[in-house]
């Protein structure tokens, strides 16, 4: 196959790979202390997790909490290195080096898209790309995580979430939730009403 097809195989296993780094990472880094390490904790769970829920404080409420919403500029370098090692490994032992080429350009993008989104999600500005369907799903999905947050750790691709059982598409319960524009109706669906007779 030529250089161009393994890059391409590569990027599509990238982001299989990616989603289930994501939640991964989301999972068991940024929701409990590892050993000592608990920066990712403290800034993810109690920190912004703290300041955007999943009523109207969602989204920013005050200036001073906007550099909470994406990671330290550090993160990037160092999640796109571990995230991309997966498909080094692939690659080495295929002897196709094209993989781990398309799995760094997966993993690149999928942080960019990451952040982005996550940015667009707790600050919106009605840009072109939150009046997108994809858009409102995907945030919808995260608002279910600010309320659950042991649910839908997937913020780009839910594959993980689907997959490892912990894709919520809909509250258990009603709450109060945020609305706007890009925001769906997560609250549960009522059960049909039955007339007399009808059991």
């Amino acid at each position: 196959m030529p250089f161009l097809l393994w890059t391409l195989v590569g990027v599509a296993l990238g982001i299989v790979v990616d989603s289930f780094f994501e939640w991964t990472l989301h999972k068991y880094v940024m929701h409990r202390p590892v050993g000592s390490f608990r920066y990712a904790f403290n800034a993810h769970a109690v920190v912004h997790h703290q300041t955007f829920k999943a009523d109207h404080t969602y989204h920013l409420q005050h200036e001073k909490d906007k550099e909470t919403i994406p990671m330290a500029w550090w993160n990037g370098p160092v999640l796109i290195l571990i995230g991309s090692l997966p498909l080094v490994l692939i690659a080495w032992i295929s002897g196709q080096w094209a993989i781990a080429l398309g799995g760094a350009i997966a993993t690149a993008s999928y942080y960019g898209v990451y952040e982005y989104m996550h940015w667009c999600m707790h600050l919106p500005k009605q840009r072109r790309i939150e009046k997108g369907r994809l858009f409102r799903l995907l945030n919808g999905h995260h608002i279910l995580h600010h309320r659950y947050m042991h649910k839908n750790f997937n913020v780009v691709l839910p594959l993980a979430d689907l997959i490892l059982g912990t894709l919520m598409l809909r509250a258990r319960t009603h709450f109060a939730q945020v609305t706007g524009p890009g925001v769906p109706n997560l609250q549960p669906v009522a059960a049909p009403a039955t007339s007399p007779g009808q059991a």
